[in-house]
């Protein structure tokens, strides 16, 4: 069990070199910027949230970045990508929450690792309750109890958390069984073309009664079609993030098309 200290929960505490990896990291090497695309409630028609989705200098694809991290430079970017995301959410006035995905493998302590968002939260004047910290579901993570320790402590900090990419990965309901998130984000495969997919209903509809019964909001990715959106609807999705709202506006906040509501 990971002790935290009062502190720690306030974000005052110094940071401290509480590890090898945290200590001996290099400088990064290389730059990036961010896009962010909007998450939409149909219900509400509002913007919930706006994920911070990594490009490069000059609007690149992420795989021109993500393809320099490496186990050398795994942490620094790690930390740089936490920091980068709060401050330009800042200086943008975005006042929903912000999503920023993370590296489990790039955590060693997570009450250490985390002392560089609490420090740019407070540098900015951004407020560590409206964060979500989400990891992608399939990634291939060293050591699943570790990433359950890491979201346990990023809830007590205050963070909200996510599983990304749901149904996609090695470790699908064994991971949510052992870590019940604020939200689980259903990967975009299940959701192409769902209207017409009985299969795939079935599966989401599984998902939604899963998640409705462990107090889990879902949120449902890449919709492209009006047809989509109104199937995962009258599932009771009320969250929405996809082209048919908005695309990833490049260091801008995107705002949802009018005509995208249902």
């Amino acid at each position: 069990m990971i002790e935290i200290r009062p502190d720690f929960l306030a974000g005052t505490a110094p940071a401290k070199a509480a590890c090898t990896g945290c200590s001996s990291s290099e400088p990064l090497g290389f730059d990036f910027e961010y896009a962010y695309q909007p998450i939409a409630n149909v219900r509400t028609r509002t913007i919930y949230a706006h994920e911070a989705l990594i490009r490069g200098p000059q609007g690149e694809p992420a795989p021109t970045v993500l393809s320099q991290v490496n186990d050398i430079n795994r942490y620094p970017f790690d930390q740089a990508c936490r920091v980068k995301a709060v401050r330009t959410a800042a200086a943008l006035g975005m006042q929903e929450l912000l999503s920023i995905n993370f590296l489990p493998n790039a955590v060693y302590r997570p009450e250490a690792c985390i002392q560089s968002t609490f420090q740019a939260a407070r540098e900015y004047g951004f407020p560590i309750d409206r964060i979500i910290f989400e990891v992608t579901e399939g990634e291939r993570v060293q050591d699943r109890p570790h990433l359950v320790d890491i979201f346990k402590a990023y809830r007590r900090f205050g963070f909200k958390t996510a599983i990304d990419d749901f149904g996609a990965g090695y470790a699908g309901l064994n991971l949510l069984a052992e870590y019940q998130p604020d939200i689980v984000k259903i990967d975009m495969d299940l959701v192409r073309g769902i209207d017409g997919q009985p299969p795939r209903q079935a599966i989401v509809k599984g998902i939604v009664q899963i998640c409705r019964e462990l107090n889990i909001r879902v949120l449902a990715e890449g919709i492209e079609t009006p047809q989509e959106r109104d199937f995962l609807a009258n599932c009771g999705i009320e969250l929405m993030q996809g082209y048919l709202f908005c695309k990833p506006a490049f260091r801008a906040l995107g705002k949802i098309d009018p005509a995208a509501w249902p």
